[in-house]
């Protein structure tokens, strides 16, 4: 097993001691051959899921360059090096949405990307289309795409969005969500899929893996219950939430912090979010444990790994849409 690794990333040093680290970048070609050097007999096989998350609508030119371009550069060492298998962890993000009450599936193609919203879900579709243009273009690459939907569960040390509400939630310092719902599934599940893709995968072909579609305050109640608070916390409607966001993105002005709520946030929880993994649980065998569990050992290594500090009260909090946004405002702009 071997690793590519971007140098000084803190995350690193939480590999198991069997991978072999290759330091190197998606942008850096001459540090792909190094990581891709193998002996000439060896049966090589690639999962390719690195990548920028830019959770903005704006295009960003580094995201595209790392999501586009390193998955092209990836490609062509694949080819170079002649790989038995190329896995590609997609998203399911870089699917059309499809109207609410209709399930989406995979396609055949991502290309044009219209009806995608935002950077990362652009780039991503680019990037799918180049690993199926290569494998009409080259009989000789072996390649699938997964394609996973929010992902959850214990030992994130570089704390995505779930990780980091359920950390805020634990400490008290987050009570409010926005109205909507999301998908989610286990890293632990999606981590088998992939593995299984890389032999059971059809060349050419894609797989969602997702799990349950929850509502916001569905993940607090679980988060607390794993926890054990009584917690009453608030769901902001969507259209409170876009009232926030302006003076959210005016208050942003003048701290220079980044908004705590944005137009992309409400978009991602008010969108279509019901996919069907039903191809990926014939071809793949692949499954999700119930969100659940996952959130539950979430919690539980959080507490174990320290990172849980501040004091957890069992306490009874019940906050009106008023308070919120004032509390909002107050924590962004100073009151003199």
């Amino acid at each position: 097993m071997r690793g590519l690794v971007l140098p000084n990333d803190p995350t690193g040093k939480y590999l198991p001691k069997e991978v072999e680290v290759v330091y190197g970048d998606l942008l850096d070609v001459p540090s792909l051959e190094e990581f891709f050097r193998t002996a000439e007999e060896d049966e090589v096989y690639v999962i390719h899921c690195a990548a920028i998350v830019w959770e903005k609508m704006e295009m960003n030119p580094k995201v595209r360059a790392v999501n586009v371009g390193g998955t092209a550069n990836i490609i062509d060492q694949c080819l170079k090096h002649r790989v038995r298998k190329l896995v590609y962890v997609g998203s399911t993000g870089a699917i059309p949405e499809l109207p609410a009450g209709q399930k989406i599936r995979e396609v055949d193609h991502f290309l044009p990307t219209e009806g995608l919203v935002g950077c990362y879900s652009v780039t991503k579709a680019e990037a799918a289309q180049l690993v199926l243009d290569a494998v009409q273009s080259h009989p000789e690459l072996d390649a699938t795409i997964v394609l996973p939907s929010g992902i959850c569960g214990p030992k994130d040390y570089a704390f995505n969005s779930v990780t980091s509400m359920v950390q805020q939630f634990v400490q008290g310092k987050l009570r409010m969500g926005l109205e909507g719902i999301f998908s989610i599934a286990d890293v632990r599940d999606l981590a088998d899929g992939v593995i299984a893709a890389c032999s059971k995968g059809r060349r050419g072909e894609s797989y969602i893996l997702t799990g349950e579609t929850v509502t916001m305050q569905d993940m607090f109640r679980e988060i607390a219950k794993a926890a054990g608070l009584s917690v009453k916390s608030y769901v902001l409607s969507k259209e409170l939430a876009k009232v926030a966001v302006k003076g959210l993105a005016a208050a942003s002005r003048v701290t220079g912090k980044d908004p705590l709520l944005s137009e992309f946030n409400i978009y991602m929880l008010s969108r279509n979010n019901e996919y069907d993994s039903s191809k990926a649980e014939r071809e793949l065998g692949f499954h999700s444990r119930p969100y659940s569990e996952s959130i539950r050992d979430t919690v539980n290594w959080l507490r174990e790994e320290g990172f849980l500090k501040a004091q957890e009260k069992a306490e009874v909090i019940e906050i009106s849409p008023a308070v919120v946004l004032s509390l909002l405002f107050k924590k962004l702009v100073p009151i003199r």
